[in-house]
């Protein structure tokens, strides 16, 4: 029982640290008189990746009422895609009675791995059209699989994840 008990907390933990999502917004900005938005760049590795990412961002903008223009919108829109290697370290105990919590009996040994498990972040900036100054950022990053159309719907999830709370509450 002790063993399922820490085997799901150190999945549930495992699962909060590879997806990880953060917005933050200039609070003196009133969201509600940006109505239109410019792209200024959307880049990743892989130019396949580039056109979803900036069409899942047209598509998220687009739900929350603004408009995509060609130049010299209210806002202007920045994202970028990076993937990276993260090397994780799985370790197993072999002999009687051992574990985590306590040695057992006998000459139990311990074997440790190294993995590297592929993670992708997305960072998307919106910039004020005029001032050029940031005012709202999302990054949310996860964990990636060898299956490309997996990462493609991951791609447009975290879209939807970093979109979920934009635009901030209007000042009025």
């Amino acid at each position: 029982m002790k063993y399922t008990l820490l085997t799901g907390s150190l999945l549930l933990f495992a699962g909060l640290c590879i997806a990880d999502l953060h917005t933050d917004y200039d609070h003196n900005v009133d969201f509600g008189r940006y109505h239109t938005y410019s792209w200024i760049t959307a880049k990743t590795s892989n130019s396949v990746w580039t056109d979803h990412m900036r069409n899942d961002n047209d598509h998220a903008l687009t739900e929350k009422g603004w408009h995509k223009v060609p130049s010299r919108g209210d806002a202007a829109v920045s994202a970028f895609g990076s993937t990276t290697n993260e090397q994780t370290l799985q370790t197993y105990y072999d002999g009687l009675g051992g574990g985590w919590f306590w040695r057992g009996f006998g000459d139990g040994t311990a074997n440790t791995t190294a993995e590297n498990t592929p993670m992708g972040t997305l960072v998307v900036d919106i910039f004020d059209g005029t001032s050029k100054k940031l005012i709202w950022r999302g990054v949310d990053t996860k964990s990636l699989s060898d299956d490309p159309e997996k990462n493609t719907d991951k791609l447009s999830k975290a879209v939807t994840d970093i979109f979920q709370k934009f635009p901030p509450a209007s000042k009025r």
